[in-house]
């Protein structure tokens, strides 16, 4: 199967988003872009643009690879993909919502009850809880993918604590120090002006009866976890304080950092904490991350935490494979972004036929992210699907698995000249008294020739997102 070239389909023609900066291109020395590449990496490793890979002992923390090829999208393109991300939002904040309250999905019989009542991203403790503003999901990274000219898939749906935002802002910055001629000459929508969208989406949904404006706070794990660099970022893009659970109490009923002159009263948290860490009165005893007590504040009303704890059941990939009756159920409307086939290996049948093509299924953790846990059965050896067939068959429900979808390719810059490689993007949505999202996104580049796993701990880039502002 051949995988559809963004920029040239056919490997000859050049699609119309690309013709100013294949024009540009052409005039190109190639070793002025070599070392525009090296000029890149100088930029990142001096930002301290770095993430961290769990499970090695050594080069733990990494620089991310990134390309300086951007992927282009014409403005049509982007409005069409607007639209699908839109009518999903809203479904899955409408699912979160009736799955806490009054269940009318599982009534209706549209999902079966089980898969929320044993499933352990779905908290007990959110039942009856409506969150300020009634929104569940605050921002929102709906990963999708391309196949062809018009074909377009949601790949799976970041609802929890999405994270990129900090590389799509970084990809962008350096693009125009690099190449500020390019954006003089091609008419690019802007992404720079997300951290201020971020804090005004997150004022919006504060708590009713403040007196004065909400005060906004990043809580962090801590500088240990993978994602540290980019919480230190956002907040200080934002302008609040980062914290983390040590930083912060209770008092008088509301959430207080501590600060020189006292504490001071938090009214919106976007946390980076992870549910079960988020108090240890209410999740884990043990959990030295979070604060105690902070989900009694929140259940009065008095705090608001974005996103909202029990948020996770509507990433989950079992979850996912009901999307296209979910957005039906709450939309009214068919689904306009597909959703690729998916086995649900807790059903016989279904495992009984994925343990059968595993060389040609890609089976992932139902709670799996970074692209950890799971097989790529094409590119597995016969012994690694052997092994993975075990795993199916002790712990069937924890895993779905999907075909193999020929990934939409993007040039990179190699060393030999341009090269394509599979690619998928991550738009990032705010969700509060409206729905915003930003004009691109990160896109996610697998390195690797061949390769379809783009995320960054197994050996994927970044690159530079332009949605065209016409067509």
């Amino acid at each position: 199967m051949v995988a559809f070239n963004e920029m040239h389909p056919d490997g000859a023609e050049l699609r119309k988003p690309y013709a100013a900066y294949d024009s540009w291109l052409s005039k190109q020395d190639p070793h002025r872009l070599a070392d525009k590449m090296r000029d890149a990496e100088r930029v990142f490793r001096k930002t301290g643009i770095t993430f961290n890979v769990y499970g090695e002992e050594e080069a733990a923390e990494r620089l991310i690879p990134f390309d300086i090829v951007p992927r282009i999208l014409a403005g049509s393109e982007w409005r069409r993909l607007t639209q699908g991300i839109e009518q999903r939002v809203q479904a899955l904040n409408a699912f979160l919502d009736d799955i806490y309250h009054r269940q009318e999905i599982l009534k209706a019989g549209r999902i079966p009850k089980a898969l929320i009542a044993n499933n352990e991203a779905f908290l007990p403790e959110m039942i009856g809880v409506r969150p300020p503003g009634g929104v569940y999901t605050h921002i929102i990274g709906v990963d999708i993918v391309r196949t062809s000219e018009n074909e377009f898939f949601v790949l799976e749906d970041n609802a929890r604590t999405p994270s990129g935002v900090s590389y799509m802002l970084e990809n962008r910055e350096t693009m125009m120090q690099l190449f500020p001629e390019l954006f003089q000459r091609i008419r690019v929508r802007p992404v720079e002006n997300y951290p201020q969208l971020l804090r005004q989406s997150l004022a919006a949904v504060a708590p009713g009866g403040l007196k004065s404006s909400p005060t906004v706070a990043v809580l962090t794990p801590g500088s240990y976890n993978s994602a540290y660099f980019e919480h230190a970022f956002l907040a200080d893009q934002m302008g609040v304080e980062l914290v983390e659970g040590q930083d912060l109490r209770v008092v008088d009923g509301h959430v207080a950092m501590r600060t020189t002159e006292g504490y001071k009263q938090i009214d919106v948290i976007y946390r980076r904490v992870d549910d079960d860490f988020l108090d240890p009165l209410t999740f884990r005893p043990d959990s030295a991350l979070g604060v105690p007590g902070i989900m009694d504040v929140y259940r009065a009303g008095n705090i608001t935490i974005a996103n909202a704890p029990g948020t996770g059941i509507a990433d989950d990939k079992a979850i996912y494979s009901y999307m296209p009756e979910i957005i039906e159920f709450y939309t009214g409307r068919k689904a306009i972004l597909g959703n690729i086939p998916t086995w649900r290996c807790s059903e016989p049948d279904s495992l009984k036929y994925v343990q059968e093509h595993l060389t040609e299924l890609v089976v992932k953790e139902v709670h799996g992210s970074g692209g950890y846990g799971m097989l790529v059965g094409p590119a597995a050896s016969k012994k690694e699907c052997e092994d993975f067939s075990k795993k199916l068959a002790a712990k069937p429900h924890n895993y779905i698995a999907q075909p193999t979808l020929s990934l939409s390719t993007c040039p990179i810059l190699t060393e030999s000249g341009l090269a394509p490689r599979h690619v998928d993007l991550r738009p990032f949505v705010l969700v509060s008294d409206r729905i915003q999202i930003v004009p691109g996104g990160l896109t996610r580049v697998a390195l690797k020739e061949g390769s379809l796993v783009v995320n960054s701990s197994q050996g994927g880039g970044t690159k530079d997102t332009w949605v065209l502002m016409d067509d």
